[in-house]
């Protein structure tokens, strides 16, 4: 991880330095990796990545939690998948740790379905 922050353009370094803080305290339990050549996150499955380009930070995470914040994401060049996070304006803390948040519920949801459903020793299908 830092040597991907190391390797970016010296006027995004301390943009990348503060996200990666922000999701490391948001999601201290989070597993950081590289993958596919950004930083990665995982929490009970995918968590987020992020990615720095000429113009902005790419935040990714999954459609679900994009949907869900629809509205708040009004001011942010958005995809399915990503928001947009410009170089020429503050980080959002508060919004980014929301999303990241978000995910982290979603995620746990999940594992805990899957829990309830999967079958017990001896009461397999």
């Amino acid at each position: 991880m830092a040597a991907y922050i190391a390797a970016a353009p010296a006027a995004v370094r301390s943009r990348l330095k503060e996200l990666r803080s922000l999701i490391r305290k948001t999601a201290p339990a989070a597993v950081e990796r590289i993958s596919y050549g950004m930083p990665y996150y995982a929490y009970q499955g995918r968590l987020a990545y992020f990615r720095h380009w000429k113009a902005h930070i790419g935040l990714y995470l999954p459609t679900p939690i994009i949907e869900e914040h629809r509205r708040e994401l009004a001011g942010y060049e958005t995809t399915t998948a990503t928001v947009r996070l410009p170089l020429d304006k503050k980080l959002p803390i508060a919004f980014i740790r929301q999303l990241v948040r978000a995910r982290m519920r979603m995620n746990e949801a999940r594992k805990r379905k899957k829990q309830l459903n999967a079958p017990t020793p001896g009461n397999e299908h």
